[in-house]
């Protein structure tokens, strides 16, 4: 980062790439590809570690905070794998529309799922399990982010609306109207820094005053 030099090129997918994701502790990358592959990667090397097949494309992807599993969203459903053995752990089920964006809480024991179902699903990620579903947006979820703590969720929509929910309890705690559909948020929650990007191109920032 500090000189802009290339590391590694890392070189295995045989079509283009889709979504990558870094393991918190910086030494593992995923990627997944149009080829409907996820390969773990050795930061330190650039060497493969595991590649797991899918049967269609993956678009999101992302590691619990211990780098032990991993999170991959596949058409309606969503997969989580070990990172270590790069097997699969559980299949979560319940959206009836494509699932968009998967987030984990900061201590990795809730995993969030945005769809095109106009939901977020929130699961167990031990035992695999729903354990409840937050509904307000009026058309598809694109991304959702949980606040370090893991006690708000962010979530922007093609509604051009970004909601931020109370993760104990499902309530909405206030809603953020915008011009375009939402793709993507962040969420700074200890120094009150929301940023979203819309299909417009642009990105806006909010700070809780």
């Amino acid at each position: 980062m500090a000189t802009g030099r290339i590391i590694h090129t890392l070189i295995g997918h045989s079509y283009g790439l889709r979504s990558v994701a870094f393991s918190n502790d910086g030494q593992i990358l995923a990627s997944s590809s149009n080829d409907r592959t996820i390969k773990l990667w050795s930061v330190a090397t650039g060497r493969e570690i595991h590649t797991i097949s899918h049967c269609i494309i993956v678009k999101s992807l992302a590691f619990s905070s211990d780098g032990q599993i991993l999170a991959s969203n596949i058409g309606e459903t969503i997969k989580l794998w070990s990172v270590a053995t790069g097997k699969e752990v559980h299949t979560l089920t319940g959206h009836f529309e494509r699932v968009t964006s998967v987030a984990f809480s900061g201590d990795g024991q809730i995993l969030a799922s945005a769809s095109n179902d106009n939901t977020i699903k929130l699961w167990e990620v031990t035992i695999g399990k729903e354990i409840r579903t937050l509904t307000g947006h009026s058309n598809g979820v694109n991304s959702v982010v949980f606040s370090r703590d893991g006690k708000t969720l962010v979530s922007g929509g093609q509604d051009k609306t970004i909601k931020l929910w109370e993760v104990e309890t499902g309530r909405e705690i206030c809603t953020l109207s915008h011009f375009n559909s939402v793709e993507s948020v962040a969420f700074i929650f200890n120094g009150g820094w929301l940023a979203a990007a819309d299909d417009s191109g642009n990105i806006k920032i909010w700070h809780r005053s």
